[in-house]
């Protein structure tokens, strides 16, 4: 386990990047087959299991969603040979797939993100990656921003995990050039694509990536399953999720959301799944009366019972940070240069 002190981003970086070095963004729209739907069922076109869903199972009609992407500079669809590594962020509580563009603002009449992204990928610091930030509500509603602990959009936040492997990464992968190739299933391509992909999230997107990606427990309305609620948001823990450390060796939890699982549950799925966890990035503003709880029983005990298959382990405590962007931008800096930089930028940076 590794605690870093260099917790900040170059301000050089939240510059906008030379003329030709410029990436792009486009909003992109996909059907979505796994969802929660108005009565709070699980739409799916998929044999899943009612008990491991926690609820129960319908067909249904596929949704449109929409996720914003941005691509490097260079990038061009027709050239044969050019593949890219896939970074996928994920919004907080609030926000939607506009959240991490917009969050920190425009500088040189580029948005902060790409700003950074295209500066790391300039510098060198990292490869050019494709980068999509999903609406990671999967529910009929998930246009729908606002805090309802009894909504189905809250509800959506905690069954992305299906979406994510079912509808937006085969989406993903037979649209843009990338590495990995969900499709090509035997051990050796399992193991060859999960080192192209990574996934980070911000607050409930740092809870997705916990509970979700590492295995967690899934939530839903305290009110509506005549459960009691330990936390002062309304929701309870259900059903464990399975999860995704066979299809990312990277993952990322910013200031994660008090909902996320302890440390010593996310700890034995990574170990129960079988796959080694190439880097797990964690950080959270130490004045952050948020997270800062959650994130401490988060980290309690996952090194020791994930043991071996837990490879890089960052816990990053930000002096005097806070929950905002100024925490969650150092995160995606310093996680996306562990995750798909080069051995020189990743020493020394």
């Amino acid at each position: 386990m590794v605690n870093e002190n260099k917790t900040e981003v170059p301000a050089s970086y939240m510059k906008a990047a030379a003329s030709g070095k410029q990436g792009t963004v486009k909003e992109v729209a996909y059907p979505v087959n796994n969802y929660i739907n108005s009565s709070r069922q699980f739409v799916t076109d998929r044999r899943i299991d009612p008990e491991e869903a926690g609820r129960a199972i319908v067909s249904g009609e596929a949704i449109m969603k929409s996720c914003s992407v941005y691509l490097p500079a260079g990038y061009d669809e027709f050239d044969p040979n050019l593949r890219y590594n896939v970074l996928y962020l994920l919004h907080g509580v609030g926000g939607d797939h506009y959240e991490w563009l917009c969050g920190k603002g425009i500088e040189g009449g580029n948005y902060i993100l790409c700003n950074m992204l295209d500066n790391l990928i300039a510098s060198g610091d990292i490869d050019p990656v494709i980068v999509v930030m999903p609406n990671g509500r999967s529910s009929h509603d998930w246009t729908d921003c606002s805090f309802n602990s009894e909504g189905t959009n809250m509800l959506g936040f905690y069954y992305f995990d299906y979406e994510l492997r079912y509808d937006l990464i085969p989406f993903i992968e037979s649209t843009f050039k990338t590495y990995a190739n969900i499709r090509e299933t035997s051990p050796e391509a399992v193991e060859y694509n999960r080192m192209h992909r990574a996934i980070a999230g911000l607050s409930m997107g740092g809870m997705q990536a916990l509970n979700l990606i590492l295995g967690g427990y899934r939530c839903d309305s305290a009110s509506i399953t005549g459960m009691r609620s330990g936390w002062s948001n309304g929701l309870v823990a259900t059903v464990p999720a399975r999860g995704m450390t066979d299809l990312f060796a990277y993952v990322g939890a910013f200031s994660n959301a008090p909902t996320s699982s302890s440390g010593k549950v996310l700890g034995s799925s990574i170990a129960l799944r079988g796959y080694i966890l190439k880097l797990l990035y964690m950080t959270c503003g130490d004045a952050d009366g948020i997270s800062i709880d959650c994130y401490a029983q988060s980290i309690d005990g996952l090194e020791e019972v994930a043991g071996d298959y837990l490879d890089e382990y960052y816990q990053v405590p930000i002096k005097d940070g806070v929950h905002d962007f100024n925490v969650w931008n150092s995160g995606m800096y310093h996680f996306t240069r562990l995750s798909f930089g080069n051995e020189g930028a990743r020493c020394h940076g």
